[in-house]
């Protein structure tokens, strides 16, 4: 970057180069979010998990909620689950 771009002749300010390279701050940010985690981390139970709450979270919904989640369901907003219907 150009520590100082000069105005152009009829006086107005110039436009300045701007620019910030976050790569080191990004490498160092998933390093300390991995330690974190710790060694015992195991992606797939956590997804396991999700899949097992999600399950509990659309179970037991009566018939217009049932109708609500098919609608969201057929509209894209939720994927669908158990063929199509939320778990009984």
């Amino acid at each position: 970057m150009a520590p100082h771009t000069p105005p152009p002749p009829d006086g107005t300010p110039g436009l300045v180069d701007f620019s910030v390279d976050l790569s080191a701050q990004e490498v160092q940010r998933q390093a300390q979010v991995l330690a974190a985690l710790g060694p015992d981390w195991d992606p797939m139970e956590v997804m396991r998990g999700e899949e097992a709450a999600y399950d509990l979270l659309y179970s037991g919904l009566d018939e217009e909620q049932q109708r609500l989640y098919d609608d969201l369901v057929a509209a894209g907003v939720l994927p669908p689950r158990g063929g199509g219907h939320a778990a009984a």
